[in-house]
């Protein structure tokens, strides 16, 4: 009796997903670089070997930038004939991409690759549909460390199945690797993920435009911040080992300063991964700026592992909030106006309540002392009002200490 019960309880674990990914991955949302905002598949081992070298140079692999992501385009257009392998473009990685892989490494970074749940990639070479297992034993023995998984050309493939069995085969491959479901969020993934991988994309695809979006005519790309509109309500979802990811950042692609100062501070505010999609090797003193602020990244990495969210939204003018370790909070106040806006924000008036992880700020009670993360100061306490003007299209960001 007690065997049946225990057989009854394993099938249930099994059936729920528990024993399904990789435990201890990613409790802090993953940072890196992915070749895809900017390069798309003009890719190549010597590209690779650039990127590694400045990740570590730059400082941003101090700051914590892990992983080094090669997106859709790095394999040949047909799998080997003979064994059904994925094959890397000869001409783009004449040395094979386990050399690859290992120079990665050898600097102190990991390794990760692209493809998809569908019969081909979105740039049209061999999908995954039908080979989870091979790919993922391929995968394995190049001892990657990452997979971003598209959702191209997947017409009658069921997103949870296609998904869930790409990470049971990851799984049984016995390599840890982070999993990444690109599925664009077209079939709520953060309903069903958080045992199949540890991120999932939750909108369609990013560009570098503050407002708005650009129209390819069958499908759009969405800006920074519809994109973060598209967030309310999914921070109850996320945490660490499961993350809602907003895509990729545009930080250093086009927009101005002000734009990207904002767009990297609501991906912290947001728990979100921070993959940076830029060229790193022409990157301006602004753009490197900006992606090695420690300060705001340890907004990001904190560990609780909490999601910001909207607090208050008044004449263009956002407050939003994050708990933090240790009772700290940050707070960021975005001016998504074409004006500058005047912030006078009294702590004492303003009781925030985190119903959702019961996590309280209350000014009257506690005093915090309020550092502002962009001009790296001191900026008096909670027992005065935060009395400052943001710029049009920038933020001011705190964190706010006890």
């Amino acid at each position: 009796m007690k065997i049946r019960f225990l057989f009854i309880v394993i099938l249930f674990w099994c059936a729920k997903g528990y024993a399904q990914k990789f435990e201890g991955l990613a409790l802090t949302p993953p940072m890196g670089w992915n070749s895809w905002n900017t390069f798309q598949v003009d890719i190549s081992d010597e590209l690779v070997r650039g990127i590694a070298d400045k990740m570590v140079s730059s400082g941003m692999k101090d700051a914590g930038y892990t992983y080094l992501v090669l997106d859709d385009g790095w394999m040949a257009m047909e799998r080997d004939s003979l064994t059904g392998n994925l094959v890397p473009d000869p001409k783009k990685f004449p040395n094979g991409m386990k050399v690859l892989v290992d120079y990665v490494h050898s600097k102190g970074l990991k390794f990760g690759l692209y493809n998809c749940a569908g019969t081909k990639t979105c740039a049209g070479y061999p999908g995954t549909r039908g080979y989870e297992y091979q790919d993922a034993r391929y995968y394995a023995s190049l001892g990657i460390d990452y997979l971003k998984f598209d959702w191209c050309n997947t017409d009658g493939i069921n997103a949870k199945e296609a998904y869930t069995t790409m990470s049971k085969a990851l799984k049984a491959a016995g390599h840890p690797i982070v999993f990444s479901l690109c599925e664009w969020g077209t079939n709520k993934p953060w309903l069903w993920a958080e045992n199949v991988g540890e991120l999932w994309r939750t909108t369609g695809d990013i560009s570098a435009i503050f407002d708005g979006f650009l129209d390819h005519g069958t499908w759009k790309q969405q800006g920074v911040m519809p994109i973060v509109d598209l967030q309310i309500g999914l921070r109850k979802y996320a945490g660490p080992g499961h993350w809602n990811d907003p895509d990729m950042l545009e930080v250093g692609n086009g927009m101005t300063v002000n734009e990207d100062r904002t767009h990297f501070s609501m991906w912290c505010m947001l728990a979100a991964p921070l993959i940076a999609g830029n060229d790193l090797r022409k990157m301006s003193a602004e753009t490197e700026t900006i992606l090695i602020n420690k300060e705001v990244i340890a907004v990001n990495q904190d560990k609780l592992g909490i999601e910001g969210f909207k607090y208050k939204d008044k004449d263009s003018l956002e407050v939003w909030v994050k708990p933090l370790d240790k009772d700290n909070w940050a707070a960021c106040f975005l001016n998504r106006s074409q004006a500058p806006v005047k912030v006078n924000f009294n702590w004492k008036e303003e009781i925030i309540n985190d119903t959702l992880f019961k996590k309280t700020l209350n000014a009257n009670q506690q005093t915090y002392k309020i550092r502002n993360l962009w001009s790296h100061s001191m900026q008096g306490d909670t027992q005065k009002p935060l009395v400052a003007l943001v710029p049009s299209h920038d933020v001011i960001m705190v964190r706010l200490s006890k």
